[in-house]
């Protein structure tokens, strides 16, 4: 018997790493958690408080390094819930880990409320989705495989 999931054998699915490594670089930091088993999502926290005027940029650091392992990428998406009630959300949307990056994870914020807001540390900021990368080589062709009849129409060529 064949287990099949949206429509692809379970086989066909890339490994899936089963563990994350993740190293404190600050006292305070605290590890990504999911809130519900079955999130995407694991919540990132800030280790230090930043002021945000309006309009205004800065770096939120959650004091953690991780270990994405290769074939996969750490995507630094932003809270629904902070941009909501705050009107904070990231400037580099999503954000790119790669697997070889150990340094630490930062959190790109903007203020686009009309009114200072604050980041406190031990806030959830963002939330890191680890997804599989098929890193393929790019190679130059004299013409293009025929696509789905869009070709060059761009943005807003499907219709509202």
């Amino acid at each position: 018997m064949v287990d099949v999931m949206i429509g692809l054998r379970m086989s066909d699915d890339p490994p899936r790493p089963e563990m994350l490594p993740v190293q404190r670089l600050h006292p305070d930091a605290v590890l990504p958690v999911r809130a519900h088993a079955w999130d995407a999502g694991l919540d990132l926290v800030a280790v230090d408080t930043v002021h945000l005027e309006p309009g205004a940029r800065g770096v939120v650091a959650t004091g953690l390094a991780v270990a994405i392992p290769p074939g996969w990428a750490g995507l630094v998406v932003p809270r629904s819930g902070l941009a909501r009630r705050h009107g904070i959300t990231l400037t580099n949307s999503p954000g790119l880990i790669d697997a070889g990056y150990r340094g630490e994870v930062q959190i790109l914020v903007i203020n686009h409320d009309r009114a200072p807001q604050t980041i406190s540390a031990g806030e959830r900021v963002a939330q890191l989705v680890i997804v599989p990368v098929a890193v393929a080589e790019p190679v130059e062709v004299d013409e293009l495989p025929d696509s789905d009849g869009r070709a060059g129409g761009g943005f807003g060529s499907t219709g509202r």
